[in-house]
């Protein structure tokens, strides 16, 4: 089987990323479990949920998220490779990471072939978990890097911190990331290219892309957030419909739907 553009599919990435057609894909963005506190197995054995929020809303939780930092580089070895696979030569990524594990992501993306190219910062604002006494864990991580030699997509000077607070009341997924600073991180891809996120989780990816004009194929191994982001992402398309048959312009790069939530991984 070969998966289909602009799809999402249930299943592990281990299974299938195999499917892609290679060297098809222009970019990979992605949101992969960061295992985090993976250092001590108290923290491995936490939920995700006490690890990552302190809202009080009563998330699903996901798995995959208790592994020890030498068997999370093996893994992530193992889904770096195939998803290179799948991108052509000149393709590049971007992988969400925290400080704990931002070593182990640039030693997997070179152990699984890619050129490490940088590291972007996200400014999650004041607003991200203050600690007395310490610094606040105000940033997250986007490792970035191309297959073979990079190829430009655009001649603008992008930035290399972007500054995005979360709203709790957005996301639709507990490690959501805005979709505006999704759309951000999509201008190193070309208007028109095919976009996979191995982790689609609740479809932020595949609304980012549909927003800016780039197609995209989606993988989610957890049910409940699949359907939720199959949900989402219909509902996206009526509201590209609704616009065309109300004589808007045709979806594209400059296309903006009504805002109906920017958070969800």
């Amino acid at each position: 089987m070969t998966l289909e553009v602009d799809r999402i599919y249930c299943g592990d990435c281990l299974d299938l990323l195999r499917d892609i057609e290679p060297g098809t894909v222009d970019m990979v963005l992605t949101d992969p479990p960061y295992s985090s506190g993976g250092m001590f197995r108290g923290d491995r054995m936490q939920k995700p949920s006490a690890k990552y929020t302190s809202s009080g809303i009563d998330w699903l939780e996901f798995e995959g998220d208790n592994m020890d930092q030498r068997v999370y580089q093996k893994w992530s070895v193992k889904w770096l490779k195939k998803a290179r696979a799948a991108t052509k030569q000149g393709g590049k990524i971007a992988i969400f990471t925290d400080w704990r594990q931002l070593p182990t992501i640039t030693d997997a993306m070179q152990l699984s072939g890619w050129v490490w190219l940088g590291v972007a910062v996200w400014d999650k604002t004041e607003a991200a978990r203050p600690q007395k006494g310490k610094f606040r864990n105000q940033a997250e991580y986007v490792v970035w890097g191309s297959h073979g030699v990079y190829e430009k997509a655009t001649d603008k000077c992008l930035p290399g911190v972007f500054r995005q607070s979360v709203f709790t009341e957005d996301k639709m997924h507990m490690t959501g990331k805005p979709i505006a600073l999704l759309e951000q991180l999509l201008e190193i891809c070309k208007p028109g290219g095919l976009v996979l996120d191995p982790f689609v989780g609740s479809g932020s990816t595949a609304v980012a892309c549909k927003r800016t004009g780039r197609h995209f194929i989606g993988i989610e191994k957890h049910e409940p957030y699949f359907l939720k982001a199959q949900e989402r992402i219909d509902k996206e398309r009526a509201q590209v419909r609704l616009f065309d048959a109300l004589g808007g312009e045709q979806s594209g790069p400059d296309w903006r739907p009504p805002r109906s939530g920017a958070g969800g991984r």
